[in-house]
């Protein structure tokens, strides 16, 4: 559980130590405070299917990364190369709160896709703020792997 200094802190201070997301055994909470971007055919929920993306899963994966760097209030917790996936933190404009971030690049049988996960950690509704950071995302790396 993450602790109210978090909420307190500034960047990714007062966070729990990263760990990378199983989204194979991904259970998503009952709350309306996350977007799960996954690809088409992939098993378990999701809110958004994830597109076929250009290019190789490494070029995807340093797109990502360099995509991430680029949004304000937004700081790179932990990168696992090997599973070309990441997690950052985003703290919210107005009330500091911090929204964790996954994505992980996969190889599908129809080419190069992507789990993106945006999450609250407190609170029950997000007023609809991840599933528009999914989009974001989404969109925003699709123009760069362009």
């Amino acid at each position: 559980m993450t602790s109210f200094v978090a909420l307190l802190a500034r960047g990714p201070r007062g966070l729990e130590a990263p760990q990378p997301v199983e989204f194979a055994s991904l259970v998503l909470p009952r709350s309306p405070n996350t977007c799960l971007a996954a690809p088409e055919g992939q098993p378990g929920p999701k809110h958004v299917t994830s597109p076929i993306l250009p290019g190789s899963l490494d070029a995807a994966f340093a797109a990502m990364l360099s995509l991430a760097e680029t949004y304000p209030r937004t700081w790179r917790l932990a990168s696992w190369p090997e599973r070309r996936q990441a997690q950052w933190v985003e703290r919210t404009a107005w009330m500091n709160y911090p929204d964790l971030i996954n994505a992980e690049i996969v190889p599908t049988p129809a080419g190069t896709s992507l789990y993106l996960y945006s999450r609250s950690l407190f609170g029950y509704s997000d007023l609809g703020v991840n599933a528009k950071r999914v989009e974001r995302w989404l969109d925003g790396l699709a123009v760069a792997l362009r």
